[in-house]
């Protein structure tokens, strides 16, 4: 399969890979290694109002991660509060090429940012 440039660029430079835990940390995970895509994000957002950086592991083709670290490149400075990429699915679709019927795999990304942005907000709430 070819890829674009920008998939091969962010997939050959994964710099946000690897985990992070400790104070201000928040993880979310979607998707399942069995069925072919996983991924997890772990989210640094001192305070619980804005994400101060990103870390990704990532279980997929290489549309997956390079999206996965093209979210962590861009998640600083994001609301912790917003429940939604920084950038629609359909947006990243077309900026990385991928094909329809990869489609649901961008979904999974997404249901992991998403569940990321969820533990900030529980914890926020918690506290």
């Amino acid at each position: 399969m070819m890829y674009s440039e920008s998939t091969r660029r962010y997939f050959d430079h994964p710099t946000a890979a690897g985990t992070e835990t400790g104070t201000d940390w928040f993880r979310g995970q979607a998707g399942s290694r069995r069925q072919g895509t996983w991924v997890q994000f772990d989210l640094h957002a001192p305070g619980g109002e804005f994400i101060r950086s990103a870390r990704f592991l990532a279980f997929g083709c290489p549309h997956v991660i390079a999206v996965s670290q093209w979210l962590a490149e861009h998640a600083p400075g994001v609301a912790a509060d917003a429940a939604h990429l920084p950038e629609s699915v359909q947006a990243l679709q077309a900026r990385f090429e991928v094909p329809v019927e990869k489609l649901g795999r961008l979904l999974v990304v997404e249901d992991a940012w998403i569940a990321a942005l969820r533990a900030v907000c529980e914890a926020r709430i918690s506290r």
